[in-house]
Parts: structure tokens; C-alpha cells; sequence
């Protein structure tokens, strides 16, 4: 069975909610809470990691994420709440978002692509200039 974590992610706070299990857990957006969050997603045997695309606050962690060899995909943010207004997921928390992510990512199962290193996300920032 797939086991998938979903995080929302704000400049201050990472909040993960794995599904199927159902476990919630908030972490700070910055190098010891991403650590942190490693270690627990390793120890929950998570096989992928979605996070909706947040304008660049999703940057650190998805290539900490993916450097310690977990599975991270990005997720487009409208397509989420899409699909959180169809299963009448109205209410918009933290928790619920990272809730939200993980089981869009089950039901829709989005096709994985590798991330971009840091040197292609470099010039990807130059050229988006």
C-alpha cells in the first residue's frame, strides 16, 4: 500500500499529514525541523511526498527532502483545491491542506518527475528574471 505524506508549507511551518495512516505532525520550515521531518517520514516508511507549490517556500525543503532519498513531488495548488471542493473539503487549515495534499496525491496519482538540481533551478531563477 502507498503511503504518502502531504505537507503544507508556509515561510514559518512545515505541517505533514501522512495518509492512510492519518498521522499529523508540524515542524519548523528550516534546517533542524527539516531534519526532524526526515527522520519521521523514514521511520512512517513514506513512499512519496507531495507539496503544493508555495512561490519558493517549498524550495529548501524539497531538496533536503529528495537529497536524503525520499520520493518529492510538487503539486499544482489549484488543482488541490479543485479537488478539495469536489470531496466538499471546504475548511482551510494547516492541517487540513496537508490532508488535502496527501489524499489528492492517492486519488489522482500524478505522474513523479525528478526534481531539479540546484544548479538547473539556478538558471531556471536567471532566466524567469
Amino acid at each position: 500500500m502507498d503511503i504518502i505524506a502531504g505537507i503544507d508549507v508556509s515561510k514559518a511551518r512545515l505541517d505533514v499529514a501522512i495518509a492512510p495512516s492519518g498521522i499529523t505532525l508540524s515542524v519548523d520550515n528550516n534546517d533542524q525541523g527539516i531534519d526532524e521531518l526526515v527522520q519521521h517520514l523514514k521511520a512512517q516508511h513514506v513512499d512519496l511526498i507531495a507539496l503544493e507549490a508555495t512561490g519558493g517556500y517549498e524550495t529548501l525543503v524539497a531538496a533536503k527532502l529528495s537529497a536524503s532519498g525520499l520520493c518529492v513531488i510538487i503539486v499544482n495548488p489549484s488543482q488541490v483545491r479543485s479537488y478539495a471542493n469536489a470531496i466538499g473539503r471546504r475548511a482551510k487549515t494547516d492541517e487540513i491542506d496537508a490532508q488535502v495534499i496527501a489524499a489528492f496525491v492517492l486519488a489522482t496519482k500524478p505522474q513523479i518527475r525528478p526534481l531539479r538540481d540546484a544548479q538547473t533551478q539556478a538558471l531556471s531563477a536567471l532566466v524567469d528574471r
